[in-house]
Formats: structure tokens, C-alpha cells, sequence
């Protein structure tokens, strides 16, 4: 499992971590890890670290000492290293001066676009984890420059601008191709808007002791969602592998309710009783679901309700099954249906689906607003509505009642934004709730299969919910290893 740790957690762990060491033994550390993922770099775009050319973006903090220290490592081994000092008179003086030993070079910011131009990498060291709002001015050209240059932009800890606690990005910023970062994960390297300006992610270990509990955010890797996935006993039945309820679909959206039936089947459930007027086209596509026409009071044992998907105006049979005392799955129409004190009020687990949209109609805001800050906004979902939010998007988060870390899933491709695929999600995390998972649980573990099954489905090319929902086995065997 991939763990980020806010910036006062880290920090403290540094601190704590230096008061052992020898002054400067850290950052020798990070330099290190730092300069030895360049020279990989290097590698790969310059052919050699000798006689490549390193230009580095260095701010007045920790960050730019880390740069200069990972710069002179790479002069040492025969790279060209030019230094741009955003602030001359307050660049970390260690650092510049291993730089100058090594043979590197510095410049003011008027000529840096034309080394920038010419580099075969660039390094970001400009501003660390504590910058928030944006790059200043001054460095808005370096970046512009960076971006525009045939250079592989390395950004060293998380790229300069965006918050790290967050994710969120409020200004100008640097867009890495590689992000190496020290001692754990940040908010801001995992969720999206500022994941997309990362890269990729190298975590260099420096020896922080981090507490588990402390925890801002986690993403679950195959051998976590592994572990979580219901697999049947040698005694196992229909009714104790779990009965799924799927209360959706309308004369309008009939497709709906097919959908969230093809996830739900996929799911690990024992059996799915579909309740709703789209009942002639799901047993036409899924002969083994358990149709009713009589309302969900009346559809037989349940274990889990998904509720929502497709609904239209049907607001009796969302109040009948947030009624229930069983688990509850909210999705599409039935977060608009449904009535806040009837959810908060709820004793049993219930999981909310929203995308952007819907989560920014919940809590009267704008898309745009629930967009830039993702992280924050499934939190206050989760806290106002007493129920596990997962919030979709290109990076889902999961966010529980009562806090916690948050789930981040990152398994998905954008072809995943296509119609009915949030029914296929609702349907599949809906049957992982009935096999007796946690909400929380349900739905990380539903956002990574669905996610991974997009990806199978798709294979660089346009694919259909249904081809998502048929993808789903495929997705659990390579989670399994089977």
C-alpha cells in the first residue's frame, strides 16, 4: 500500500530523525537518492550522464539545497550542471558550494531559457512541500521554459506550486516528467489536480519513522485488494456468498439497470435480485438474475441495496431502500433523490457514488470548485451525510464518516468516460457491500477492479461500459495472480 503523510508529519519525523544524525547527513541522503534517479534519466533520453546536459531550477529552501547537492553529484560524473538561482543571496550555501567544486556553474534567471532550451534534464528544485498558491512570478518563465524544452523536468519532493497536503493547484506550476520524493508519499503526489503534474513517482527512502496512524491518504496496490476480495468456502451457498439488490433502471434509462446488474454479478455475490420496471431487459441479458416487480420491501432476502442508477423521479423506492437495514450503495439519480436526514439517520453502512457534478449539487457548490479540491470535498461529503463517499473522477478518492486516511485509486484510463460505466461501478461495489465488506472497503476495492477493467477493456482504444463490466473477471484474476 502506498501511504502518504502530511507535511508537518513529515517534517517532524525529519526533525526527530536529525537530531540522530550528523548535521547535513539527511539531505546527503536525499541528494543521493535524487542524483542517482537523474543519472537514470540521463540514461534513458541523453544515453550517458557524461557530457549530458543538467540545468538546475534552485529556490532559496531545502529543496534547492537537495538540487544542488543531487547537481553536484552528477558534474562529479562528467554531467554539465548549470545552477539558476531564483534567489541568489539565499540559496542554501552547502550546496552551492559542492556545486561550484564539482565544477558546476550558476546563472541569473535573464538567460536561464536559453541553458533550459539546450538541457537534456531539468531539475525543480524551486520550491518544497511547504509552498503553497502557485509559483511566484519569477519562476512562471522557468517553468514555461522547462515545458517547452526537449528536457526530462525531474521535480525534486513534488513539483514546485502545488500543495502538497492537498493535491490542489491554485497558480502556475512546474509539470514534471519523474517526481522523486523523500521519506513517504505526499497528499498532493496521489490525488488529482496535482497528481497529473508529477509524473511519475520514485519514493527514495531516508529512514523516517512515519506512524501508520497518521495517515493522510493511502492507495491500495494488487496484494491489498487481494486480500480483500471475497472468495467462497468449500460450504458456501447463494445466500451466504451474499444477495446484492439492485433497485434502478427506468422506462427512460432501461439500459441503466442492465448495467448495474452486469457489475453487480461480476462482484462476488451469491445472487442478484433486480427490483424495478426494467425488469424484461435484464433477464433478456442476465437469465440468472432474480427479477421482482413488487418494490424492495417485497424482493426476498438482501444483504446490500443499490439504489440510484437510472432512476428518473423515483423517489418512493429510494426511500424504501434507504429504509433498509441492510447496507445501502447510493449512485446518480438517487443521490438527487434521496433525503439527507434519511442517509445521516441510517444505522447500516451506506456509500454515496457521486462524480464532480453530483458532489458539487450535494454540497452547493460549483464542479469547478469540487474539481481543484477533491480531497477536501469528499471529506466534507462523508462528514455532512454520515456515509462513505467515493467520489469519482480520474483519480477516485474514498473518504470515510469518521475520518481517517482517505482511498485513493488511480487504476483508471480516461476511456472510462464513457456512458453506464458508473452504473458497471455502482453494481460491482454494491456486491462487494453484500459479501460483507466494509464500505469503505467496498468501494476502493470496487474502484480498483472497475478501474483495472477499463484498462483491459480499452487497450488504447474507445470501449463500452458493457466491455468494462465483461472485463471485470479478467481484472480479478490478474489482482489474484490467477
Amino acid at each position: 500500500m502506498r501511504t502518504a503523510y502530511s507535511v508537518e508529519t513529515v517534517r517532524n519525523a525529519e526533525r526527530e530523525l536529525m537530531a540522530r544524525l550528523p548535521e547535513g547527513a539527511l539531505m546527503q541522503r536525499a541528494a543521493a537518492g535524487l542524483a542517482a534517479a537523474c543519472a537514470q534519466v540521463l540514461g534513458r533520453a541523453a544515453g550517458r550522464v557524461y557530457g549530458s546536459r543538467v540545468v538546475l531550477l534552485v529556490g532559496s529552501g531545502d529543496n534547492g539545497g537537495d538540487a544542488l547537492y543531487a547537481g553536484a553529484r552528477l558534474a562529479r560524473r562528467g554531467a554539465g550542471v548549470t545552477a539558476v538561482l531564483l534567489a541568489p543571496g539565499r540559496a542554501h550555501g552547502g550546496g552551492l558550494a559542492a556545486l561550484r567544486r564539482a565544477g558546476g556553474r550558476t546563472v541569473d534567471g535573464e538567460s536561464a531559457p536559453a541553458d533550459i532550451a539546450r538541457a537534456d534534464l531539468v531539475l525543480d528544485g524551486i520550491v518544497g512541500i511547504g509552498g503553497k498558491g502557485g509559483l511566484r512570478e519569477a519562476a512562471v518563465p522557468l517553468a514555461d521554459a522547462a515545458a517547452r524544452s526537449r528536457a526530462a523536468v525531474v521535480a525534486v519532493d513534488l513539483p514546485s506550486g502545488v500543495d502538497a497536503d492537498t493535491g490542489e493547484v491554485r497558480g502556475a506550476v512546474v509539470r514534471a516528467d519523474l517526481t522523486v520524493t523523500f521519506g513517504a508519499h505526499k497528499p498532493g503526489l496521489l490525488i488529482d489536480p496535482a497528481r497529473e503534474y508529477a509524473g511519475a513517482v520514485r519514493l527514495v527512502d531516508i529512514g523516517l519513522a512515519l506512524p501508520a496512524e497518521a495517515a493522510e491518504a493511502e492507495a491500495l496496490q494488487h496484494a491489498d485488494v487481494a486480500l480483500l476480495l471475497p472468495v467462497p468456502g468449500a460450504e458456501s451457498d447463494k445466500y451466504r456468498r451474499g444477495v446484492v439488490g439492485v433497485a434502478a433502471g427506468s422506462a427512460r434509462y432501461p439500459g441503466a439497470a442492465v448495467l448495474a446488474v452486469a457489475g453487480a454479478l461480476r462482484g462476488g455475490a451469491g445472487a442478484v435480485r433486480y427490483v424495478g420496471p426494467a425488469g424484461d431487459a435484464v433477464i433478456a441479458r442476465f437469465p440468472e438474475t432474480l427479477v421482482s416487480d413488487e418494490g424492495p420491501k417485497r424482493a426476498g432476502r438482501v444483504q446490500a441495496w443499490v439504489v440510484g442508477p437510472g432512476a428518473g423521479d423515483d423517489a418512493s423506492t429510494v426511500a424504501e431502500v434507504l429504509a433498509a437495514e441492510v447496507p445501502v450503495l447510493i449512485d446518480a439519480d438517487g443521490l438527487r433523490l434521496a433525503d439527507p436526514e434519511a442517509v445521516r439517520s441510517r444505522t447500516a453502512p451506506t456509500l454515496m457514488t457521486p462524480h464532480a457534478g453530483e458532489a458539487a449539487a450535494l454540497l452547493g457548490v460549483s464542479r469547478e470548485e469540487v474539481e481543484g479540491a477533491r480531497l477536501s470535498s469528499a471529506r466534507e461529503l462523508a462528514a455532512r451525510y454520515r456515509a462513505a463517499v467515493l467520489l469519482k473522477g480520474s483519480t477516485t478518492v474514498i473518504a470515510a464518516p469518521d475520518g481517517g486516511p482517505v482511498r485513493v485509486n488511480a487504476t483508471g484510463t480516461s476511456w472510462l468516460a464513457t456512458a453506464g460505466s458508473g452504473d458497471v461501478l455502482s453494481g460491482l461495489a454494491g456486491s462487494l457491500l453484500a459479501t460483507g465488506l466494509s464500505a469503505t472497503d467496498a468501494g476502493s476495492t470496487a474502484a480498483y477492479l472497475h478501474g483495472l477493467a477499463g484498462r483491459l477493456a480499452a487497450r488504447g482504444a474507445p470501449a463500452g461500459a458493457h466491455d468494462v463490466a465483461e472485463a471485470i473477471p479478467e481484472a480479478w484474476r490478474d489482482v489474484r495472480g490467477d
